[in-house]
């Protein structure tokens, strides 16, 4: 075994300056010129440029024989021109050959591994392997780098690790992998690798934690782009996603943010959410598509601005709901939140609304809806005259037009406009709702439901009143609970619309109570055992007609103004009662 030790100690050295000599043959590339750029170039003219050669020449969509080692040289250039203080250096002291950043490496080393190519996407003058595979995310890249400590080569692999490791003597890793077998092209792991490995991650997205990601994406109504990235595995690949995933940001500013996750440091978080990428990066998107609460969903198609920007537009948020113009007369009956409408020639909802659907989905009810004529007396009638328009209203009923014929220049700028008339239309509803509250305790006997009897029956739900609205109760809680929602229903601008013509809510609907431990005959004209089993309950009541129809469920502001919107609206059966209702004294 000794006698064959300097004979594999020959071979080794031999090797090693073989390769040395192709390192010292291998020309000085100035970056500026392998991208394209003037010296005096902003970093966002780099990052652009190196996005659009990085497809041209990617190996696995160019197939000339170039196209490796040109791409090597690229990804060397941006790695020295988008880190400042590499960059510093170069313009200080230029192509000089003792400066391992700048070698373009050697073109003709290809023996055994056609995947290896010279330059290094990290500026060192090493080799890069391209495992093959595609770049939408099966593509994995490899490299040895340059330097190293004392002794080092031109791949930074030191004679005294190498004979160290083939000997048992100390220091260093082994060129082996880590586990004595292999080639010397298997040491992917050493500690050089491992520490600069370590230091590559996204400069300009947001970094999120499981603390930002609870607190700003989950459920908040955005929609977020994230870059799921592990730096020991996919350090040459987290760039190039970075830079397409900032592309499509930058087009579509104001409905979508970025960010990014260390899986190597949010190990749990990012198995907790199921996008632990294993080699290459992974891009997600919070989702609204499928339901109201969001969900990450993953992006595999092929990593170009022009497809991520379509999938991202895809999955923006939906909580506006689509409607018709039919719809217009029963806007008015919204529950506890105000309702706006957009109305537009589109055939679908417009991007710029789906963005506002998700950041007022819990401030504001917006729908939208197709116009194709605006001679058309159905819009004529809510006071629209140009388009694109927006019309609000009021949790009272009230109608407003809040803008019309919108023009915009940009996505960013329109969310803002748009989100400032939200606002404020936001207030007024607060505002208003305020009002009322305050004028209900001022003045108890303003909007007051008046408890039906003899006396008043025929002035309250008389023949009259095409449509009289009975709270029952029997008990005083149950009264108050009534008589506190009839009031707020009552000052609404409720209405229907018989026969193409049109009235007033105070000619349509009547409001009354009815205390039914008093009055159980006046019941029994509705139901054989008079409805003894609830506790409270509503009946609308069609006098001229002689039928009814019946509400048992939770008496809350929502249910009942529902109710009362089916009765106008004709969405609810209807009932001839027993016989004509009759009170007692």
């Amino acid at each position: 075994m000794r006698t064959r030790l300097p004979s594999t100690r020959v071979i080794i050295i031999a090797s090693l300056c073989f390769l040395a000599s192709m390192k010292l043959e291998a020309k000085t590339i100035d970056p500026y010129k392998v991208l394209g750029v003037d010296k005096n170039a902003s970093q966002r003219e780099i990052q652009k440029a190196f996005h659009k050669l990085s497809l041209q020449y990617h190996p696995d969509k160019n197939k000339a024989k170039s196209a490796q080692e040109k791409f090597a040289q690229i990804n060397n250039a941006y790695e020295i021109l988008s880190d400042e203080e590499k960059r510093k250096n170069y313009d200080m002291y230029g192509d000089l050959n003792d400066n391992p950043g700048f070698q373009g490496g050697h073109p003709g080393f290809q023996g055994g591994h056609p995947g290896f190519q010279g330059g290094h996407p990290e500026g060192r003058g090493g080799y890069t392997y391209f495992t093959g595979g595609d770049w939408q995310g099966g593509s994995k890249t490899f490299s040895f780098s340059s330097g190293g400590s004392g002794g080092s080569n031109s791949f930074g692999i030191g004679l005294d690790n190498i004979f160290g490791s083939i000997f048992g003597g100390g220091g260093g890793g082994s060129i082996f992998g880590g586990g004595g077998g292999g080639n010397m092209f298997g040491g992917f792991g050493s500690s050089a690798n491992t520490e600069r490995a370590s230091t590559v991650s996204p400069q300009r997205l947001t970094s999120i934690n499981s603390h930002i990601y609870k607190k700003e994406i989950e459920n908040v109504g955005m929609t977020w782009t994230l870059l799921s990235y592990r730096p020991m595995s996919a350090s040459k690949h987290v760039q190039y996603f970075e830079s397409t995933i900032e592309e499509v940001a930058s087009s579509l500013q104001g409905a979508v943010k970025v960010g990014s996750i260390n899986c190597d440091k949010e190990v749990s978080f990012c198995k907790e959410l199921g996008i632990y990428p294993h080699k290459a990066p992974k891009i997600f998107v919070f989702s609204y598509k499928e339901n109201g609460i969001g969900s990450l969903v993953e992006y595999s198609g092929h990593l170009a601005a022009k497809n991520l920007k379509a999938f991202i537009q895809e999955h923006l948020p939906r909580f506006s709901k689509r409607t018709n113009l039919n719809s217009l007369d029963h806007f008015g009956t919204t529950a506890k939140l105000p309702r706006v409408l957009l109305l537009s020639t589109k055939k679908d909802t417009p991007v710029i609304w789906r963005v506002l659907s998700g950041l007022y989905h819990k401030r504001i009810t917006l729908s939208d809806a197709e116009v194709h004529d605006l001679s058309d007396p159905r819009v004529k009638n809510i006071g629209v005259d140009a388009l694109p328009s927006i019309v609000g209203w009021l949790p009272n009923g009230e109608k407003r037009v809040l803008k019309t014929g919108i023009s915009v220049k940009d996505l960013k700028s329109a969310v803002i406009g748009l989100s400032k008339i939200l606002d404020n239309f936001e207030e007024s509803s607060k505002k208003q709702a305020s009002g009322q509250a305050k004028k209900a305790q001022t003045d108890p006997d303003d909007g007051r439901i008046p408890l039906l009897s003899q006396s008043n029956f025929e002035a309250v739900c008389g023949a009259r009143a095409p449509v009289c609205i009975i709270g029952a109760f029997r008990s005083s809680k149950a009264r108050e609970k009534l008589e506190s929602i009839l009031s707020l229903v009552s000052q609404k601008s409720l209405s229907r619309r018989p026969n193409g013509g049109s009235s007033s809510s105070r000619d349509s609907i009547s409001y009354a109570l009815l205390d039914a431990a008093k009055q159980q005959s006046f019941l029994n004209a509705f139901e054989k055992t008079g409805y003894k089993s609830s506790n409270k309950l509503l009946i609308a009541y069609k006098p001229r007609r002689g039928k009814y129809s019946v509400f048992r469920g939770e008496m809350t502001m929502e249910e009942v103004e529902s109710f009362i919107a089916s009765v106008l609206s004709g969405d609810i059966s209807f009932r001839e009662t027993r016989g004509k209702p009759v009170l007692e004294h």
